[in-house]
This record gives structure tokens, sequence and C-alpha cells, in this order.
């Protein structure tokens, strides 16, 4: 059985991982989280991905249009801008080599029997 995924984590990836995904191909809210869960965050809900999308917009760290549906109102696209893109490449980096202390120091750890 996996372990529960600690929310505070994934608060301090996610504007991280939309970006990423975002760089991939310009999305609209709940098509971002249906790639997230795509991606294996399967437990992450709408109500925590739209706030992000909020403040990376408000950041200028994407930009957004809104879309005509055919099957309802129309849709908000997103897609990085070009310090959104930049931010994404530091962010990653910090992240990897984050990532690579924290395995160094848990592969130093006693395991579990």
């Amino acid at each position: 059985m996996d372990e529960p995924r600690d929310p505070q984590l994934l608060k301090g990836v996610l504007p991280m991982l939309v970006l990423a995904l975002l760089s991939e191909r310009e999305s609209y809210g709940y098509e971002l989280v249906t790639r997230l869960h795509d991606g294996g965050l399967d437990d992450i809900a709408a109500g925590t991905v739209y706030p992000v999308l909020n403040r990376l917009e408000r950041d200028g760290q994407i930009s957004s249009r809104l879309v005509a549906s055919t099957a309802g109102p129309a849709r908000k696209y997103y897609l990085p801008t070009t310090t959104g893109t930049d931010q994404l490449w530091a962010t990653a980096r910090s992240w990897r080599r984050l990532a690579a202390t924290v395995e160094h120091v848990l592969d130093r750890t006693p395991k579990e029997s």
C-alpha cells in the first residue's frame, strides 16, 4: 500500500509541475488536473490547481485566453510566458539539486527491516 502523500511537499512543487505541463502544450484548468492525474498525482483536486493557476497568472508566469466551447461556457486556456519558462528552468534546477541532496542523506540512513 502506498504511503499518503504529504500535502506540504506537493504544495511546494505544484507550481513547477503546472508550468512543466503547460510548457508541453496549452491547457485549460480541468484538462490540467486530468494531466496531473495521468502523471501520477491522482489524489490532487481541482480546488488545489486553480489557485496555483491564478497566482502564476497574477505573477506574470502564465498567460490566458478565453476560447468558446460548444459544450458549455468558454474555457480559459493557459500557456507559460517567457518569465514562466525562465522560472520553470530555475526551479527545476533547484529541485534537482535538492532532490539529489535528500537522496544522498536518505541513502546513508539505516534501511527499514
